[in-house]
């Protein structure tokens, strides 16, 4: 062996002592990345109530009292929907109604209340006819909410405080199959949609009664409260404020009442 083939040779077994020399000791010079602690969410069955808060009973006939028509599905629901609710509430319902989801629609305004925004398009009834009427003290302000915008609401107001809240209740019970359902399609899955329902009137029942005149800016186009607490509220609680006082209690008794039919079981009434 020439002399440079042992420089070769020793500069390979330099290579091998080294890369050894690097294995070993890998760990204090290029220390592995510490993998992140996640935490593990607890099963879905440990969180959520195996049993709804507010169970609703199904709705049984006594004798004499006919058969029950089976529910049709829920896709398919809308017209059926739509005469149990024209006879609790009357003929003058059937001109506020949408026409498609019904059910659907429903469930999803009610989910909607607490938050600060009911799109259009979930609402089962259609726009309140007028227009929203806000009071000016001068030509540039500042504005006031005008009691001639609570007259918009009282064909609603009065078609609610005067239905019979036993067969409305009835009613919900009969088709509570079909809001459940609509609700787990809400994205609902592990939940109940009475407990929500109930939640919600609990929380429309909490909407404060300001003051009046209410004070009204308009930054851009629409109205807004002047007042940011009152302008921090959902949109269900608004809705209660902007249809005036009186109406608001007499939408808070029938809500009241409603609570007690839906929250509990019949036999524990």
């Amino acid at each position: 062996m020439d002399e440079t083939e042992t420089k070769w040779l020793i500069l390979l077994l330099l290579a091998v002592v080294a890369a050894g020399t690097l294995w070993y000791f890998r760990d204090a010079i290029n220390p592995p990345p510490v993998e992140p602690v996640v935490a593990q969410p607890e099963p879905v069955e440990s969180r959520l109530p195996r049993e709804p808060l507010h169970p609703v009973e199904p709705l049984i006939l006594t004798p004499g009292e006919g058969e029950l028509v089976p529910l049709p599905p829920l896709d398919e629901s809308d017209s059926y929907f739509a005469l149990a609710l024209i006879d609790i509430f009357g003929r003058d319902l059937e001109a506020l109604l949408g026409d498609e989801g019904l059910i659907d629609k429903s469930v999803a305004s009610v989910d909607n209340l607490t938050r600060s925004h009911v799109a259009e398009k979930i609402r089962p009834i259609g726009r309140i006819s007028g227009t929203f009427v806000a009071a000016a003290a001068g030509a540039n302000g500042p504005y006031y909410l005008s009691p001639d915008n609570y007259g918009r609401y009282d064909a609603l107001v009065n078609m609610l405080t005067s239905a019979d809240l036993d067969e409305l209740a009835a009613t919900y019970r009969r088709f509570y199959p079909l809001v459940q359902e609509a609700y787990v399609r809400l994205g609902y899955p592990d939940a109940y949609f009475n407990d929500r329902a109930v939640t919600v009137i609990d929380h429309l029942l909490a909407t404060p009664t300001p003051e009046e005149p209410i004070q009204l800016v308009r930054p851009h186009v629409l109205y807004e409260f002047a007042d940011p607490e009152l302008e921090a509220l959902s949109s269900g609680q608004k809705l209660l404020i902007r249809m005036g006082a009186d109406h608001a209690a007499r939408l808070k008794t029938v809500l009241e009442e409603l609570k007690v039919r839906v929250a509990q079981p019949p036999d524990q009434r």
